[in-house]
């Protein structure tokens, strides 16, 4: 058996290695890098390192022969139904016979303006006929880090989403379940990676436990929120970026409730007081 991690030098799909090594030999698990030199250290490691890109269907059917099983970690937001589409008709034309697919929560049904290249993606796998996991990820703790160092920094929580709830976990959290079903788990072909939802309020109050600090707790205005951000250093182009996400969380668009998450661990999802103090190690 063959098992190839895409974005595999990137957080996730590192994350998703150091499972997957204690789960299937290393000796049978591919890698895609864009170039050798980006590669090199995994090489080393031990791992085989295909060259390739989502935006080109050769160099993608090329790097997935042979390949039985895929991690296909997605992309950022530019072209990303075209690079994708490259990725499911090379592996379609490579013989490629499962993957397991980093989605958006509850894409079937989500209203984000970031769910819709996730939902063809997945119509795409769909209809390739390849068997199938649709990790639907719901967001990264890390995801959050502009809010919180800003927060440590000034002693200010400052969030614009309301009352809204997102199911937020580490990302080597989601790259564990990401791992265990390449690694060929038994999972449905949909997963709701989900924590229990949680307001800004209760992640403020476990920032609090987890570091010590005493935070004023904000909910702001649009134009507060951004220059919350704007303070230690990120752009406004950027922390504009960063609002329309709490328009999404604000909607109720990562509200999902799902027990999927800790079934397919096989454990519980680290507390939050103990992942904040991890990120800000």
């Amino acid at each position: 058996m063959t098992y190839l991690v895409t974005g595999a030098t990137g957080g996730y799909g590192s994350y998703a290695l150091k499972v997957l090594k204690e789960l299937v030999p290393v000796s049978e698990t591919y890698v895609l890098a864009r170039s050798e030199e980006k590669g090199q250290a995994l090489k080393d490691a031990g791992y085989h390192v295909r060259i390739g890109t989502y935006s080109d269907e050769v160099s993608m059917k090329e790097a997935l022969t042979g390949i039985d099983r895929l991690l296909f970690v997605s992309m950022g937001t530019d072209n990303r139904q075209a690079n994708q589409k490259n990725v499911v008709s090379a592996a379609k034309e490579a013989g490629v016979s499962y993957i397991a697919y980093t989605s958006f929560p509850d894409a079937d049904n989500s209203k984000s303006g970031l769910s819709g290249d996730h939902r063809f993606t997945e119509k795409l796998i769909k209809d390739s006929g390849i068997a199938y996991t649709f990790l639907r990820n719901n967001w990264y703790l890390e995801n959050e880090m502009p809010i919180i160092g800003a927060a440590m920094a000034s002693g200010k929580f400052v969030y614009a989403a309301g009352e809204g709830k997102t199911g937020w976990a580490l990302k080597r959290e989601y790259a564990e379940v990401g791992a265990k079903a390449l690694a060929g788990s038994d999972f449905p072909e949909v997963l709701e990676l989900s924590r229990k939802p949680t307001t800004y309020v209760e992640l403020a109050e476990a920032l609090e436990k987890g570091t010590g600090k005493k935070l004023e707790v904000i909910s702001g205005s649009d134009q507060v929120f951004i220059d919350s951000l704007m303070a230690v250093g990120l752009p406004e182009n950027v922390a504009e970026i960063f609002l329309s996400f709490q328009y999404d969380i604000k909607d109720g668009q990562l509200d999902v409730n799902s027990t999927d998450f800790e079934k397919a661990l096989g454990h519980d999802l680290t507390p939050f007081p103990e992942a904040l103090k991890e990120l800000l190690k």
